[in-house]
């Protein structure tokens, strides 16, 4: 009887496409604490973001594909793996999330609440990492552009991938990242 009930309240027992979140307010295992997730949710949503093959590199690399330009992606022989490489213009595309590249004045990006000082500390390192990455293929002779997913909303997409592609295939400048973010200013006064 009381799987009839069961099935009759709805529960067949079969887990349900739902989020498996806390209602607000419960605490998790350390006393005082809020969890917003049950234990092991949180550990299995960060494994599924992607490193490659995101959103905004589908998108980018669909365009410049239409536009005729050939390319390698992902390509493990330069420093940071860039998303795109096109060798008949020496020319390395990085399409950065706003939040993961810690982009300088730009709303995606926010420090986490919870863990602080973890995140603090990832975000920092990764901003580090880039811009050791571009000093090396800056020297190895390659020009670097930088294209963040702010620039890719809805309203500027069109006319932001049309500058890439007069970027790749007109300028000579050495590095190009259009929202003035201060951690390329030494590379600045080292074109100069």
């Amino acid at each position: 009887m009381a799987t009839l009930v069961g099935v009759a309240n709805g529960n067949t027992g079969k887990k349900s496409g739902r989020s498996t979140r806390r209602s607000a307010g419960r605490t998790g295992g350390k006393a005082g604490k809020t969890e917003k997730y049950e234990r092991g949710t949180r550990s299995y949503t960060m494994s599924h973001i992607r490193g490659k093959d995101t959103t905004i590199e589908v998108l980018v690399r669909s365009y410049l594909f239409r536009q005729g330009l050939r390319f390698r992606k992902n390509d493990k022989r330069y420093p940071g793996h860039p998303d795109i490489v096109l060798p008949k213009y020496h020319v390395i595309v990085f399409v950065n999330g706003c939040f993961w590249h810690m982009h300088e004045s730009c709303g995606k990006q926010t420090m986490p609440k919870s863990n602080v000082e973890f995140w603090n500390a990832k975000l920092m390192r990764n901003r580090e990492r880039d811009c050791r990455q571009h000093r090396q293929l800056l020297e190895s002779g390659w020009r670097v552009i930088d294209v963040w997913e702010c620039e890719l909303g809805a309203k500027t997409r069109d006319e932001r991938l049309e500058r890439l592609h007069t970027q790749i295939v007109d300028s000579t400048e050495p590095h190009i990242d259009e929202t003035n973010d201060s951690r390329w200013d030494a590379f600045a006064v080292q074109a100069a």
